[in-house]
């Protein structure tokens, strides 16, 4: 109810034995209190974006740098990729989600109203064309070609050498 006039110290000590050094992010808890996040990617459209530190940055077992700095630079790595993220949602998110709702709208607008009626009024129109194309080739062309055939059927090349 009152004002309170105890300041409480936070630190956070680390044993080098408790150090570990795997690719799970330091701003990941294991005892989450909080439910599971929903998938916002269910299809998995964008697995290639989930970079981690050790994705990017990895010493190898010969050379290390001080674990401090090797914190450090994990820490700074994930949290600045965080913030940007977020950063740049907040200010694109909105925009982009107009502009491709826009896009996809009238995409969709052209492929129902357009496009699906044009296809199916030719696929409609391809059984009688077909007929119409059949007996065009019968009346005029094949029978051009079977006289012809017959005209030059009776020629006889014979090859001699002088």
């Amino acid at each position: 109810m009152g004002v309170e006039k105890e300041k409480l110290d936070t630190s956070i000590i680390m044993d080098e034995d408790e150090f570990n050094r795997s690719i799970e992010p330091i701003l990941s808890k294991k005892g989450k209190v909080c439910a599971a996040a929903q998938d916002r990617d269910p299809n998995d459209i964008n697995t290639h974006l989930e970079v981690s530190f050790a994705d990017v940055i990895g010493e190898p077992m010969s050379t290390h740098s001080f674990d401090k700095v090797w914190i450090g630079s994990h820490a700074t790595f994930e949290l600045v990729k965080f913030f940007f993220y977020r950063l740049l949602t907040t200010l694109l998110a909105v925009p982009m989600a107009f502009i491709l709702g826009l896009v996809f709208g009238v995409l969709s607008c052209i492929h129902i109203w357009l496009v699906m009626p044009v296809i199916q009024s030719v696929m409609m129109l391809l059984p009688s064309a077909q007929k119409i194309w059949r007996s065009l080739m019968n009346i005029f062309i094949s029978p051009l070609f079977h006289s012809l055939g017959k005209c030059l059927s009776s020629i006889q090349v014979q090859k001699t050498e002088d």
